[in-house]
């Protein structure tokens, strides 16, 4: 796949990618060497004509007899959704939820680590948590730019998320993964995902509700 129509990949096709690559990896330390689009489409709720979908927008076809060969397919998705450089990431926010989220991912994937972390406790700074170099919140517009880090992750009170968000603007962050309640909006040019835990537990208790009330 050439890297302009990588490009043009719908978002929803690069959440799922990497959903198959950790599902792939799995399979591989399992000690499988194929696996079939049904079996995929199982372990991730979707149906197999959806997973055949995305694979066939990426220009990869298994056969009706064994599948898809795993090590090839994990490597067509590293070569699509990975940087060919190693990307840094700075974390700002290391109260519980940014001390798990870095100890989490350490590790995770070569090309892509945490690298920064920021706050505004100043018995924090200069210190090394969960494995990272914090530093002070008001270091941000020095230390990003001069480490090249262009992916943030925010984990800050919702009453900071959007003096911190600009801050990480005019620092030349270009993606932002925002875990605060507060949802922002960035100009073009800035790529936000936004993790929303109550959205999901709403969704998530109103089906059990749904299901609860219609059995009773």
């Amino acid at each position: 796949m050439n890297p302009k129509k990588s490009r043009e990949l719908p978002g929803k096709t690069i959440e799922r990618l990497s959903q198959y690559r950790r599902i792939l990896f799995n399979s591989i330390n399992q000690g499988k060497t194929n696996i079939y689009s049904h079996e995929l489409a199982n372990m991730m709720n979707l149906t197999p004509v959806q997973v055949r979908r995305d694979l066939m927008l990426i220009g990869y076809s298994g056969s009706q007899s064994k599948g898809y060969v795993i090590k090839d397919l994990v490597n067509l998705i590293g070569k699509i959704i990975d940087s060919e450089q190693p990307q840094k990431v700075a974390i700002v926010g290391m109260g519980n939820l940014g001390r798990a989220i870095t100890s989490y991912f350490t590790g995770k994937r070569e090309r892509l680590s945490i690298v920064a972390a920021f706050d505004n406790d100043v018995q924090k700074a200069n210190r090394i948590i969960s494995g990272v170099p914090c530093h002070h919140i008001n270091q941000i517009e020095e230390i990003l730019p001069k480490e090249n880090i262009k992916i943030a992750i925010l984990t800050v009170s919702p009453e900071a998320t959007y003096d911190v968000a600009k801050m990480l603007m005019n620092a030349g962050i270009k993606g932002i993964l925002n875990y605060t309640s507060v949802p922002l909006t960035v100009p073009e040019g800035i790529f936000l995902e936004e993790y929303d835990i109550v959205t999901s537990l709403e969704k998530l208790a109103f089906f059990v509700k749904n299901d609860t009330e219609n059995k009773e």
